[in-house]
């Protein structure tokens, strides 16, 4: 494209391009498509499909780099949510989705609405929700607007789920500086099929109907694509009609609506929810998927306020929004249906041949664009790749653990642990959790905070499913590792994979698949660029050393905020995993909590006199360098996939086998904190001596890394473990105690002794105290 194909850009058209989150570059590339200049309505269409949160300009070839492929998958990348199959005519959809900056603004409607988009992603498949769990980061709560921030997104997400009828099962929440007025908030969903077929999301059939449904639209959400793909600022607070409004109730009908008319033969032809881009991007999608075109009469759209202009209509992300087409005939009966749930239904225009979608509104057409010029070769950002990592951050590289002071044999290593209990990233996440009903449909097996993933039984519904004698369940999480990414994006994507993984063998499931959120700054800079492909080399490969093919996702970038002085603070890059696992047998699987009196306990991986020199063992990125150092530096270990590979099918054998009374990861905070946290879950003591009398004890206590599970069993099952997994990866730390005392001794010296209940006092109310203002 040459400058000359296109008229000069005059100094309003640079202005409307601004408004769109568009360059002078695309606006030549749509006169290219186009064969003439677009009126204000048809830039505000491209404005929102080339967007970054609706295109992908800046990830979509580092994205390419992910397994999508497996025997499980049926549904990848570029649907609604992904969808695998878990045998005996069992199928699950399951997607993440960001809403960062809507709750960054309005925390209570953004993380609501971030609830009801990824519950309409799943049930458009033909997929009855059946969980929900969250990734959310935010500022230290000692700041006040923190903690007013997170009041809100909790709150939010418990009245859509809640009044909704889905439980939240699950999720983490961390803390830091980086995070102040950008907080993150990623929801993911997981649905049971109910449909024989899938549902597609293709138009097809000239002259089909296309039928709008669910609420009316309005002005709320006006812009929110390009919202999302901006960065914040004290200013965002102008932006509050760019944040959606929720409405759960009606998100109920339109799930139970939707599921009882796809049930039904011959009448759905494919849907779309209405989400980012609203109209303009579900028609275009469809219209584009179909390979014919759709016209749109705005004037039959149920409107919520008078006055409404095109523009207004086709940008709007009002919520409980869907479009269907259906064979013609079955529009009326399908109308009666909506109205029957207390929904609007219309139709609003009908498939046509020529390739485009064409708007009319008012007896004028207003827009009238091919297709695929919205939906495909989307422009894309060019961005230098740095060869090396930056220096600033291999100057970080260069610390090392013995920097740290040596501690005497006589310091009181409880005063460590304690520490790192009252941090809100470690401590107890209750206050939160007990604002979301876990138990709504009467399916959650483990509730959050009980073992290393949440377990959802799966009620046999249909086909070979209803024969069996046994009860599954599907298991799932979601991880990050916002410290261990900031230092080095490659490892930290990694260790988060590993770790999702391993938090779902824990509990006795096989990993399947993956949904990821990558939260990242912007991607202009060679920084921030390298950072997001860093992160999604690191992905892939951990992905694929654990075959866990990704099935769809979410980028949001420009997670950063401007400063009243100008400065650009970017959160840490957060790469977010999902991750879905099949508990095969309920009868046999883990919680975290010691379970017997006498039990041993046990170290599968990476042992604790492993060489200092180890580095896939450390202090770098720790919770314990930054909690009781303030320190965020050094090169986080080097995970070993292969071991990580070997501890956690050994683990699952001694689940699915029912050999084990508890298994937990060692991560945040390392082995003394899953101790403290096993102690915790179960009310037992614990009696650890670690035989490693060359090792620091800070590092024996707090080193994080790959490849660690701390697991209880009778001691007559002892001799077993050495039959599943090398002897030099199985170490004996301890026994479980009816003493209610956490004791852990490095090779008979005391490090320290606690009482759960003072462990407890810390552990529990940390959260709490910080948002009552309580001194600590």
């Amino acid at each position: 494209m040459t400058q000359s194909s296109c008229p000069e850009i005059t100094s309003d058209v640079i202005i409307a391009l601004r408004q769109e989150g568009l360059t002078p570059n695309d606006y030549q590339e749509i006169w290219y498509r186009l064969g003439r200049a677009p009126n204000r309505v048809e830039l505000g269409m491209f404005g929102v499909m080339w967007s970054e949160h609706c295109c992908y300009r800046s990830s979509r070839s580092l994205l390419s780099a992910f397994p999508t492929k497996s025997s499980r998958v049926l549904v990848g990348p570029g649907e609604n949510a992904g969808v695998i199959n878990l045998g005996l005519g069992q199928r699950l959809a399951f997607k993440i989705e960001s809403h960062n900056h809507p709750s960054a603004i309005e925390p209570f409607q953004g993380a609501a609405t971030g609830v009801g988009g990824i519950l309409r992603d799943i049930f458009t498949m033909g997929a009855r929700p059946i969980a929900l769990l969250n990734s959310l980061h935010f500022g230290p709560l000692e700041d006040p607007a923190n903690a007013v921030l997170m009041e809100g997104v909790v709150a939010g997400i418990a009245h859509y789920g809640n009044c909704v009828g889905v439980p939240t099962v699950g999720g983490e929440i961390a803390f830091d500086t980086s995070y102040n007025g950008n907080p993150l908030v990623n929801v993911m969903a997981l649905g049971l099929m109910e449909t024989s077929d899938i549902v597609p999301s293709t138009a097809v059939g000239l002259g089909s109907p296309v039928v709008y449904v669910g609420s009316t639209t309005g002005r709320d959400g006006m812009g929110g694509a390009s919202f999302a793909s901006a960065e914040l600022s004290f200013a965002s607070l102008q932006d509050r009609p760019a944040v959606q409004v929720g409405n759960p109730f009606l998100g109920k009908s339109l799930i139970e609506a939707c599921l009882e008319v796809f049930q039904s033969k011959d009448v759905i032809i494919a849907a779309q929810d209405m989400g980012a881009a609203g109209l303009t991007c579900s028609c275009s999608e469809m219209a584009a998927k179909g390979k014919v075109g759709i016209e749109l009469n705005l004037d039959c759209v149920p409107a919520r306020e008078s006055g409404m202009t095109a523009y207004e209509f086709l940008l709007s992300e009002s919520q409980e929004r869907m479009l269907l087409v259906v064979y013609p005939g079955r529009e009326e009966s399908l109308i009666e249906r909506f109205h029957h749930w207390g929904l609007q239904a219309a139709v609003v225009g009908c498939v046509i041949p020529t390739p485009v979608v064409r708007v009319t509104h008012s007896g004028v057409v207003v827009a009238e664009i091919p297709a695929t010029a919205l939906t495909d070769n989307t422009p894309t950002n060019d961005h230098i790749l740095l060869e090396q990592p930056p220096q600033e951050l291999q100057k970080l590289w260069n610390w090392s653990e013995e920097a740290l002071p040596c501690h005497g044999s006589d310091h009181d290593w409880s005063v460590d642990l304690l520490k790192l209990l009252d941090d809100p990233s470690i401590a107890s996440k209750n206050w939160i959790y007990r604002q979301y009903d876990q138990q709504v449909l009467s399916n959650t097996v483990t509730p959050a905070g009980v073992a290393d993933a949440a377990i959802v039984r799966l009620r046999p519904q249909q086909g070979e499913a209803a024969l069996q004698n046994v009860v599954r369940g599907i298991a799932a999480t979601v991880d990050s590792l916002d410290r261990w990414a900031f230092l080095d994006p490659e490892r930290g994507a990694i260790a988060t994979v590993a770790e999702a993984a391993r938090n779902l063998s824990c509990v006795g499931a096989e990993p399947l698949a993956v949904t990821n959120n990558l939260n990242f700054s912007s991607p202009d800079t060679p920084y921030g660029y390298w950072q997001l492909a860093m992160a999604c080399q690191g992905i892939a490969r951990a992905c694929k050393a654990l075959g866990t093919p990704v099935t769809g996702g979410n980028v949001s970038l420009y997670n950063e905020t401007r400063n009243p002085d100008g400065r650009l603070i970017p959160i840490h890059p957060t790469p977010v995993i999902g991750m879905v696992g099949l508990v095969e047998d309920l009868a046999n699987i883990c919680s975290s909590g010691w379970q017997t009196d006498g039990d041993e306990i046990w170290l599968l991986g990476i042992p604790p006199d492993a060489d200092p020199q180890d580095t896939r063992l450390g202090l770098a990125g720790s919770s314990y360098l930054q909690i009781a150092h303030s320190l965020l530096a050094g090169r986080p270990p080097c995970i070993d996939l292969d071991m990580e590979c070997s501890v956690q099918l050994a683990l699952r054998k001694l689940i699915q086998t029912n050999l084990l009374q508890s298994a937990h990861d060692i991560s945040d905070g390392g082995l003394a904190i899953a101790a403290a946290e096993c102690c915790l879950t179960s009310g037992l003591g614990a009696c650890l001596d670690l035989e490693a009398p060359e090792v620091r004890t800070d590092r024996l206590l707090f080193a994080e890394g790959g490849a660690r599970v701390l697991v209880s069993l009778n001691p007559l099952i002892s001799p077993q473990l050495k039959a599943v997994l090398d002897t030099s990866l199985v170490t004996k730390l301890g026994k479980v105690t009816t003493a209610a005392n956490l004791v852990i001794r490095q090779s008979g010296r005391l490090c320290l002794s606690l009482s759960i209940t003072s462990l407890r006092t810390v552990y529990n109310s940390a959260i709490a105290r910080r948002i009552l203002r309580e001194d600590s």
